[in-house]
């Protein structure tokens, strides 16, 4: 994957800056909850939090992306420092976990991440809105019994998300933080509404925080109701000397460098912190407004070195996290300077402005979280979910419930898990394209393998195949695969040389590379040779024509060894029909009839006209080389029937209106089959009721040609009247591709001699 960066400007680094400081704003607590919720000292989230800013930001290659201590490692976390014995000798696992990571990312391992399906990613962005939503209720309304960064569903004091919001609801609120929090909301939801306060530079959560701080300050003396307490409030770890801040730093225990948990530990958290980052990685992607494509084996880098940093000064490990890069997308951030600011102030903040920092309301910064999550759980990716159909909306919807009922790690294996299962039934289902076509010598099925053919595919082509019916001719093309199971090539060779001939059944092998060792190879002529073209009637032909153009209007035409009927026809040719059909680019004859090289005698003039070179080609092919179909081709809004049209009923010459001196020849052979109006009544018509008019000439054109072939060539006419053949007309339609037979639904040209056996229906 590749980076796109923009260009720096002075704009750019403002946005960035002010994106950096919401970031900040909201990092700052989550920092200090996710190490509270891990059960390690209050600093050490910090301290992820400024590693993730300084160090793995600049490493990085993802412009969107913000790293820090993450909530889905909690347990991780949690269990390991009660696995070790010390948070010393956790602090030696994820130095060495950053060291795998490191390893991980050199060798491409991020090229794991184009596997994730998108259904999946974008659950993952939706249930932490849902999280967010539902986690921050609480602290919006003054509940802060725990800690802002817990983010799983079952917590440590024996509640879970849903009785925690109803024991909020019931009554556990704090009316002064409550005020705080319902003010903050709302400011941000109007200030998103107003389009000129949305485009200032101005960040609304750095308002909200500063009215938070004012109410605070304001409701002191208001009694306890009111009163905002430290327990309300962020609660930084404060320095009172450089000494003591550098005390808070704590190295990891090398002694315990032969202790095998230490490895056993460093790779669990090297996969769940690299997995985690990857899925983050592709979800803050998804909603990047510039659409920008992250290095995910860079970043995996990147997030090694910052465990590695981590784990020999004392912080918590870090990832990617989906929360934080959610906000800095939504602060309107350009670059990765923003990640970088945002570092850069939690080191200063810890610092010199601890003291400040503590007066903070937890409910303003829970709001701009609240709003993230209404953000990131639109009603509009959900609908667009919807309508993407089941094997999208179900690993969606389940990883949505997953996350939000366990936590984001668990959630998003269960996901992964179902989303998987999904694409084998989709592969198990249809790992080939199966198109028949139904031809004189039999039915050829044409069997179309997958780009990956797996093993999980052999039985369904097993069934394919052994549904050939005797006497039939099966083609398997492997021109789009580029990976094909031993087992399958195996099961393909045995029928192709030995059950398939046992059965009557002919088999050709195309587009099979050398290094399948799979000869390609043809036991049956896959083009009109001499036998089929003298045995083939009238009426199979239409048919044959009619299937192909059926194929071509659903998407499905046949794969066909073009290059080999080239060769095989190159000595002579038995073409089955000869097509008069219009010079219109939109109608390219052999596609729309989705034919092969040899099939048909394409004979084509503006507006289907019949002259004597043309006439002349039509004789060849029924005289000379047998085919047993003619057929013309008309097609609806003809350009040149449209002008025919104008030019006849204004009563003007095509040279003096045109200045081409040949085309007048055209419009007198389409003349006849413009009959009923004037310059003055065509000019009455509607642009539908015109383009209808116009259609039916063309219909009437159409068989007019016909008429004239039969009337004007002996040799045609005879073969048709002793039934070696049909001349037969056809409307192609330029908006759905359908071509019809003009047969039951015969349009009899005006003015022009009946015909006395309508050899143009097919019967």
């Amino acid at each position: 994957m590749t980076t796109h960066t923009p260009p720096t400007s002075t704009s750019t680094l403002i946005h960035d800056l002010v994106a950096g400081l919401v970031v900040f704003l909201v990092a700052l607590p989550l920092c200090l909850g996710i190490a509270l919720a891990s059960g390690a000292e209050l600093f050490s989230g910090l301290l992820a939090g400024i590693v993730g800013g300084l160090v793995v930001a600049v490493i990085s290659g993802s412009h969107t992306s913000v790293s820090g201590p993450a909530a889905g490692l909690t347990a991780i976390v949690a269990a390991q420092i009660a696995t070790l014995g010390s948070f010393d000798a956790f602090l030696l696992a994820v130095a060495i976990a950053g060291l795998i990571q490191i390893g991980f990312g050199i060798a491409r391992g991020g090229a794991l991440s184009a596997f994730f399906p998108s259904s999946v990613i974008k659950g993952l962005l939706f249930a932490i809105g849902v999280i967010l939503i539902l986690k921050q209720i609480p602290h919006v309304l003054g509940h802060d019994l725990d800690p802002e960064g817990d983010m799983s569903f079952f917590q440590f004091d024996k509640e879970n998300t849903f009785s925690e919001l109803f024991a909020t609801l019931a009554g556990s609120i704090h009316v002064g933080a409550m005020v705080i929090g319902l003010l903050s909301v709302a400011f941000l939801l109007l200030w998103d509404r107003i389009e000129v306060l949305k485009k200032s530079l101005v960040p609304a959560p750095l308002l909200v925080v500063l009215m938070g701080v004012g109410l605070s300050v304001w409701f002191s003396g208001w009694g306890d109701t009111w009163s905002i307490g430290t327990n309300h409030l962020v609660e930084i770890p404060i320095a009172k000397s450089l000494s003591e801040f550098a005390g808070f730093l704590t190295l990891p225990d090398f002694t315990q460098f032969s202790n095998p948990s230490i490895y056993l530990a460093a790779i669990t958290i090297a996969v769940v912190a690299s997995l985690e980052t990857l899925l983050n990685l592709e979800a803050v992607d998804k909603i990047d407004r510039l659409k920008r494509n992250s290095p995910a084996s860079r970043e995996l880098v990147a997030q090694g070195c910052g465990n590695l940093v981590c784990g020999l000064i004392g912080g918590l490990p870090v990832t990617s996290v989906i929360i934080r890069g959610s906000v800095n997308v939504n602060a309107g951030s350009q670059t990765k300077k923003s990640a970088f600011f945002h570092g850069l102030l939690l080191l200063l903040s810890v610092a010199l402005l601890p003291q400040y920092l503590n007066m903070i309301p937890l409910s303003a910064l829970a709001a701009i979280l609240l709003v993230t999550g209404f953000k990131l759980a639109s009603p509009t990716l959900f609908r667009q979910m919807w309508d993407e159909g089941r094997y999208q909306f179900s690993p969606f919807i389940v990883t949505v419930v997953a996350i939000v009922l366990t936590d984001l790690l668990i959630g998003i294996l269960i996901g992964l898990g179902v989303a998987v299962l999904f694409i084998l039934n989709s592969n198990l289902r249809r790992p080939i394209r199966r198109t028949v076509e139904p031809r004189l010598e039999g039915d050829v099925t044409y069997i179309e393998l997958a780009n990956q053919v797996s093993f999980l595919n052999r039985a369904a082509i097993q069934n394919v195949v052994d549904d050939a019916k005797p006497g039939s001719r099966l083609t398997i093309d492997a021109n789009q695969s580029d990976y094909i199971d031993p087992d399958v090539l195996s099961l393909i060779r045995d029928f192709a040389h030995t059950t398939g001939p046992a059965r009557g059944v002919l088999v050709n092998l195309v587009g099979f590379r050398s290094k399948y060792h799979v000869k390609n190879e043809a036991q049956f002529a896959n083009y009109t040779t001499r036998e089929v073209q003298d045995s083939i009637t009238p009426d199979q032909v239409i048919s044959i024509m009619r299937e192909g153009n059926h194929r071509f209007v659903n998407g499905n035409r046949l794969s066909r060894d073009l290059r080999r009927q080239v060769g095989a026809t190159a000595a002579g040719q038995n073409p089955f029909a000869a097509v008069l059909s219009c010079i219109d680019s939109r109608v390219p004859t052999e596609l729309v009839f989705d034919l092969g090289v040899g099939d048909i005698f394409s004979v084509r003039v503006a507006g289907n006209v019949i002259g004597t070179k043309s006439l002349g080609s039509l004789e060849f092919g029924v005289g000379v080389a047998g085919v047993k179909l003619v057929v013309v081709l008309g097609h609806t809004r003809c350009g040149a029937v449209t002008s025919s049209v104008n030019l006849v009923c204004n009563n003007q010459d095509a040279e003096s209106m045109t200045g081409c001196e040949h085309l007048q020849a055209i419009v007198n052979e389409i003349a006849p089959s413009i009959q009923g109006h004037s310059a003055d009544s065509l000019g009455r018509l509607a642009p539908d009721e015109l383009e209808t008019y116009v259609d039916d000439v063309a219909k009437r054109n159409v068989l007019h040609t016909v008429d004239e072939i039969l009337q004007r060539s002996t040799v045609i006419r005879k073969a048709a009247e002793t039934g070696q053949i049909k001349v037969v007309g056809a409307m192609y339609d330029v908006k759905t591709g359908v071509i019809v037979f003009l047969g039951d639904e015969f349009i009899e040209p005006e003015g022009a001699p009946a015909h006395k056996s309508h050899e143009g229906s097919p019967h």
